[in-house]
């Protein structure tokens, strides 16, 4: 997400906190760069103009010529006006339980509202909220299938008549569903639609006009660039949306779709996709993903989902067995599995200040070793990970064998695992602790 604009930002900032002066050129030189990148990543250029001539009329000036670090003041004040950019703060969506919540998704074909309706249904039912999906896609061949698949994962059902092909009928009929069964929250899934194709916008208002929904919500591919502005506005005229999902952006490099949306249809963007699981789905925080762009990294984002993926029972048994010395394969097989749940772990790397640093530009992260830790660990009998000290030759070629890994590899892993060992019992003394260099 953002990786191409954060990599050129990055170096362009870093040239400006070089000087220890900077004058009038220096500054217009540099936003010069900046509007090339923001240009680059697809941000539409009518925004570029205007974010350009906002960042300029604040940096050239006393509070940065005069500045002490005038660098860093011009790294501010883009930072602040990507956060005016984006929406200012993080919109919250209110949706009492004591009432029928209607929420209608929008938007072209293949971006992404089936799986994002179970995404949000996902989302929603952990603020006790009782979520029913909608199956209003009658013309794309496999929605209705889509979306009960989906239902079926996250044990959420979902209401569809395959025999009727008046959307508005099914939409009425699972309203009466919900009344029946105290569902309090209904996901309609509607066919993608072209923004120019009259008729079926007009499909789309006749259904909001019989259901009243309370948000409507644009669903746009990040990856469709500056062409998603023109139809998130021809959507949002027709429509008066409430927000804009953004799909798909853990595979746009870019993201200029972000910024665009939002200046372009005073709407807030609510949540973006950051993967294809089920729990892929992130609350969109303007000043954090500020701070993404600028390589500041979004330790907060990062805490929630780490409370999300842990339990914080078995986290608190983990401490009470790294105090004793007492942790096992068992356990560090459980904290792997934890961690994966997080997400893809470039992802999380990206939320780390200073990801953009030259130490870790281009670090891949191959996944592949996590399976095969897991598998190495998998073909351990209970005893050996409770013990890994028995683990002898002969064990080591049964455990490699079993595993598809070579011993070479299982050998790497005890080493690495007696090491991590070393180090937690060495956390817990507190001699060590006060002399250690590690910032805590």
């Amino acid at each position: 997400m953002f990786n191409s604009l954060s990599t050129r930002l990055d170096d362009i900032f870093r040239k400006l906190k070089g000087r220890g002066k900077l004058t009038e050129q220096n500054i217009e030189e540099s936003l010069r760069e900046i509007r090339r990148a923001l240009l680059e990543a697809d941000v539409n250029f009518k925004i570029v103009k205007k974010f350009i001539n906002d960042v300029s009329s604040q940096a050239i000036g006393t509070r940065v010529l005069k500045s002490l670090t005038p660098g860093h003041q011009v790294v501010k004040i883009v930072h602040e006006q990507l956060i005016l950019l984006m929406g200012k703060a993080f919109q919250k969506i209110d949706l009492p339980p004591n009432r029928i919540n209607k929420i209608m998704l929008t938007g072209l074909q293949g971006s992404g509202k089936t799986t994002c309706c179970a995404k949000l249904a996902n989302y929603f039912r952990n603020s006790n909220l009782k979520p029913l999906l909608v199956a209003c896609d009658i013309y794309r061949p496999a929605a209705i299938k889509q979306l009960e698949i989906l239902g079926n994962q996250l044990k959420i059902p979902v209401y569809s008549d395959v025999k009727s092909r008046n959307v508005v009928k099914i939409a009425k009929q699972a309203l009466k569903e919900a009344e029946k069964n105290s569902y309090n929250l209904l996901l309609f899934d509607t066919a993608g639609r072209l923004h120019i194709d009259a008729e079926m916008m007009s499909e789309l208002k006749e259904l909001n006009k019989n259901i009243k929904a309370d948000k409507i919500y644009f669903v746009a591919d990040a990856m469709t660039g500056q062409d998603a502005v023109n139809v998130a506005e021809k959507f949002n005229q027709d429509l008066d949306l409430d927000g804009v999902i953004l799909t798909k952006m853990d595979s746009d490099a870019r993201g200029g779709a972000a910024m665009s949306i939002r200046a372009a249809t005073d709407k807030p963007i609510v949540f973006i996709g950051t993967g294809e699981k089920i729990s892929d789905l992130e609350e969109f925080h303007p000043d954090r993903i500020a701070s993404r762009i600028l390589g500041m990294g979004d330790v907060l984002s990062l805490i929630e989902k780490a409370e999300a993926s842990f339990n914080e029972e078995e986290a608190e048994k983990l401490v009470r067995k790294l105090k004793k010395n007492q942790f096992t394969f068992t356990d560090f097989l459980t904290q792997l599995q934890q961690i994966q749940n997080m997400g893809p772990l470039e992802n999380l790397l990206g939320m780390l200040p200073g990801a953009q640093n030259k130490a870790m530009k281009g670090m891949k992260v191959d996944e592949k070793n996590l399976k095969h830790i897991e598998a190495i660990i998998f073909s351990m009998t209970g005893y050996e990970r409770n013990k890994p000290e028995i683990i002898n030759g002969n064990r080591r070629k049964r455990i490699a064998k079993g595993s598809g890994t070579s011993i070479q590899e299982v050998n790497r892993l005890l080493k690495q695992f007696e090491q991590m060992k070393k180090m937690m019992k060495n956390f817990n003394n507190p001699k060590f602790i006060k002399n250690s260099m590690i910032p805590f």
